[in-house]
């Protein structure tokens, strides 16, 4: 639909009792927006000011956070918008640009907790080789691969999907590049064709590669001492939780989005939002309390600042 101008407008029709609920969902949403900012620049600007965590795991973590808040930006700020808005509409652009910058969070946070997991491996199953496999010049290469890679395979499939449209209602609560896709006026084939294919690149492999990873890390911690097992899985298990939680609700949301399936529409919308709640909550306060190097830093921040406050 047209408002005044060529500017093509789409309907986003997937929020459930909106005018009863509006000013609930805002508050909800908007502490938990605060909260996720909070918490990952908390833990970033820890890692970030402190030498001794400038350690290839810490980078690695701290760029996990980092894409966190890029890909929340893309969501919680239109999102509370459309809860104090009379009609919940997006230009057909900002659409796909919203699109493009979620799908590309997704795509990173798996390249990311890929290299993650490449670097746990290296570090528990090669540990006199991994001064000269995982350098600083190297981790800069992962990163650049992390974030680029996954934009030019989205940005690709965005392409691909504009198009013409004859239908202007998504019933979603955020735009999602297949759905965008099925308003079009033309044939899908192509670009749902190269969409498959690029999923098996952005998360099949990465899924593939983690496990190998972890099976390989616990054949050599079973061939070890239970204090090597324990170091071992204390720096690990923060980055399995993550990675399997992000794995399990991206699957659900590609598969819900391709097949369209059967189940109540409010328990489809939490399910598709959550790797834009969960995660990015989850991540600092998993990395900020279980890995001590960096909950030690935090608590001496917070009882610097303590100090300060009963001092004045």
């Amino acid at each position: 639909m047209d408002y005044f101008t060529n500017i093509t407008y789409l309907s986003l029709e997937g929020h459930v009792e909106l005018e009863k609920y509006r000013y609930f969902y805002f508050v909800i949403s908007l502490i938990v927006y605060i909260l996720i900012i909070c918490c990952n620049s908390v833990v970033i600007s820890v890692i970030y000011t402190n030498k001794p965590l400038h350690e290839p795991m810490y980078i690695f973590i701290a760029a996990l956070l980092c894409n966190a808040l890029f890909g929340t930006a893309a969501f919680y700020p239109k999102l509370l918008s459309d809860f104090l808005s009379e009609t919940q509409v997006i230009s057909h652009g900002a659409c796909l640009f919203q699109a493009f910058c979620i799908y590309t969070y997704a795509a990173s946070e798996f390249t990311l907790l890929s290299a993650m997991a490449y670097d746990r491996y290296v570090s528990i199953c090669k540990p006199l080789q991994y001064p000269s496999l995982i350098k600083m010049s190297t981790v800069k290469k992962l990163l650049f691969f992390c974030w680029f890679v996954p934009s030019c395979e989205i940005g690709i499939s965005i392409i691909l999907t504009y198009q013409q449209l004859c239908k202007f209602k998504l019933n979603r609560i955020y735009c999602n590049n297949y759905s965008i896709a099925k308003l079009s006026c033309g044939d899908i084939t192509t670009m749902s064709t190269y969409g498959l294919i690029a999923l098996s690149f952005a998360v099949c492999s990465p899924v593939i590669f983690v496990i190998y990873s972890y099976v390989r890390i616990l054949d050599v911690c079973l061939r070890n001492s239970k204090d090597f097992r324990r170091k071992a899985l204390q720096t690990c298990f923060p980055h399995l939780i993550i990675f399997t939680s992000f794995s399990v609700t991206a699957c659900f949301e590609v598969i819900n989005s391709r097949l369209e399936g059967n189940m109540p529409h409010i328990f489809a919308m939490i399910m598709s939002a959550e790797n834009l709640v969960v995660p990015p909550l989850l991540n600092p306060v998993i990395y900020g309390l279980k890995l001590q190097e960096i909950s030690n830093r935090i608590k001496r921040l917070l009882w610097k600042r303590k100090t300060h406050v009963f001092a004045d």
